[in-house]
């Protein structure tokens, strides 16, 4: 038996916005949940602290030597070739069907796998171990003459194969010599030919994801960087709902040891926010339409427009936190969370990054519905609330659990609500409601200005901005302003700002959200959005040339499926947190988006 390959962050997602895995650098799915994203993890030995053959599915080679992997360009279909001592080799090819049938998206909740023999006389054999109940045990089986059926909770899966089922059962080595097919799906019937229909369904993936690149319009530098980062957050919306989840994991720590272990897979306002605004600057509609919907059906159920700060994909409001006891955790560091107690903190700056995606909806004419003055009325109860707490204490963006204050970020962000709707009214001819929202956004503004700005005499431009009103502790959000265009870069305010928070956070090539005690303690790695709205804010301050140094340094702590988790240890660049993380990708996308040159240069 080959040794277990080291736990770590070197993961290839496929999905096909239902179902999603992740492949380590072996060729094993390590990760995946049925029937959705939030949901058991089937494969779980990414969690399961290492050494053990529970919760994951791959192939092996007889005297395997080496593997090699890459995606198929502009798609998510993972090709994973195996070789073995004697020249043998054979290539995995890996997907999650998608492609338009019948008039309508077909994406199963189905990962498929097809091993072709390349060279020599391999022997393979397959270890196929799914779980139920976040670990607790192996699957049963039962088994027919072509399939197995695979007894998870809730969500019986059945495992169709022109491959040997004895073979399977047993994890027997046997001579590959045709090209086998499996595909793990709904337990039904397959209806049709195993071998050609897996075939095509990886044709019609393969040109589906390729043609939906092939309409992103990215810049001429850094373009595989934001195609796989494109690809990547779209595999993060749940298409049926229109939620776009934090992150494909759980509890993935943000440091060694560190007990910061939080489940991602919940639609975070603010992180979708952010989501769709990267896929907007690329063209990307059809994540924004989807994600507006969502947001509709999130408002027309918020009493008296309060909004949650994070929702379940199907949009249900509670998400209970547990702990799964059968699950050891990422190379044995638990806890592994389920649920996220931060769904009944208060986070105020939610309301403006529900308005902000919201207002183009008014005014974008390839978008297939256009808003109108009754989705703006409904927009309008969101935005009442912003203006009623935006000089009010919450948990802030980075979700303390144990402490509030009335955080600058989230203040700015009712400022961005009230003059986007302002923005919404002019454009609707509302004189009169366009005068409101352009008024509260003056106090707003004038609210922060008095109570975030902290005076230091001596210091350039007499002080800098805050992250608390009334406070003088610095956090990264503060590098936001320019781009919620609260202030211009060469403000002098502004300028002073991006000093001190590079002099009190920035940690090499890197930046830390802030540096002060929280809930446990200090923090110990950085948090990579922040190192992007620093090279963001960089840019607009017309320093390109660390810009630019910044950004790709970054970009070489990708891991080789080209992607970044949340957090990065600054002194080693070893990643954490959870993966792939739609924030770090996010960042890829803005920052090549600014720096890139001008397709009108290279024309």
């Amino acid at each position: 038996m080959n040794p277990p390959q080291p736990t770590n962050l070197e993961l290839w997602p496929i999905g096909n916005c239902q179902v999603s895995a992740l492949i380590d650098q072996a060729g094993a799915i390590v990760w995946g949940c049925v029937p959705r994203v939030d949901g058991d993890p089937t494969f779980c030995a990414l969690l399961r602290g290492g050494g053990q053959d529970g919760g994951l599915w791959r192939f092996e080679l007889e005297n395997q030597v080496s593997v090699q992997q890459h995606y198929v360009r502009n798609t998510p279909v993972l090709v994973t070739r195996l070789e073995d001592a004697s020249g043998g080799a054979v290539e995995v090819y890996d997907f999650a069907p998608r492609f338009e049938r019948s008039g309508r998206m077909y994406r199963p909740v189905a990962f498929a796998r097809i091993v072709r023999p390349v060279s020599g006389a391999p022997r393979i054999r397959t270890v196929l171990t799914p779980m139920s109940g976040y670990g607790a045990q192996i699957a049963p089986i039962t088994q027919g003459s072509n399939h197995i059926r695979y007894l998870v909770e809730r969500n019986a899966l059945r495992l169709t194969t022109d491959a040997p089922v004895g073979y399977i059962l047993d994890e027997r080595y046997f001579r590959l010599e045709k090209p086998l097919h499996f595909f793990l799906g709904p337990d039904e019937p397959f209806a049709g030919n195993v071998e050609h229909d897996l075939e095509t369904m990886l044709q019609r993936t393969t040109k589906y994801w390729q043609y939906w690149v092939r309409g992103l319009a990215t810049p001429i530098d850094w373009q595989d960087a934001v195609i796989r980062a494109a690809i990547t957050l779209k595999l993060c919306q749940h298409e049926e709902t229109g939620a776009i989840v934090a992150a494909l994991t759980t509890s993935i720590p943000e440091a060694p040891g560190s007990q910061r272990n939080w489940d991602y897979r919940y639609c975070w306002i603010r992180d979708a926010y952010y989501t769709v605004q990267a896929l907007n600057h690329l063209g990307a509609l059809d994540v924004l339409e989807k994600y507006l919907a969502y947001l509709r059906n999130i408002v027309a159920d918020a009493p008296n427009g309060v909004v949650q700060p994070l929702y379940a994909v199907s949009g249900a409001k509670e998400i209970i936190e547990w702990e799964a006891p059968d699950l050891m955790g990422y190379r044995g560091m638990g806890p592994v969370r389920v649920g996220n107690a931060a769904y009944y903190q208060v986070q105020n700056d939610c309301y403006g990054q529900i308005v902000l995606p919201s207002i183009q909806a008014f005014s974008d004419q390839r978008l297939l519905r256009i808003a109108d003055e009754d989705d703006f009325r409904s927009l309008e109860q969101v935005g009442e609330m912003a203006w009623k707490t935006h000089d009010q204490p919450d948990a802030g963006l980075w979700e303390l659990r144990t402490r509030t204050a009335v955080h600058t970020y989230s203040s700015v962000m009712s400022w961005a609500a009230c003059d986007r709707l302002a923005n919404a009214a002019h454009f609707l001819g509302l004189a009169d409601r366009a005068a409101v929202w352009r008024e509260r956004a003056e106090k707003v503004r004038a609210n922060i200005d008095a109570a975030a700005w902290h005076k230091v005499e001596g210091h350039d431009a007499g002080g800098h901005y805050a992250a608390t009103f009334g406070g003088s502790q610095l956090d990264a959000s503060l590098l936001q302003l320019v781009e919620l265009r609260y202030v211009a870069a060469d403000d002098p305010k502004f300028q002073a700002t991006l000093k001190a928070v590079q002099n009190t956070l920035r940690r090499g090539e890197h930046m830390l959200r802030y540096d002060n005690e929280d809930d446990f303690g200090l923090p110990e790695t950085a948090f990579n959005i922040c190192t992007f709205w620093l090279i963001e804010a960089l840019h607009r301050s017309g320093d390109d040339e660390e810009a630019r140094r910044l950004f790709e340094a970054m970009l070489g702590h990708r891991t080789r499926s080209g992607l970044l988790s949340e957090d990065m240890d600054f002194e080693t660049g070893e990643l954490w947190g959870n993966f792939p993380q739609t924030y770090s990708l996010v960042g890829i996308i803005n920052c090549a988006g600014q720096l890139s040159r001008s397709w009108r240069d290279w024309r």
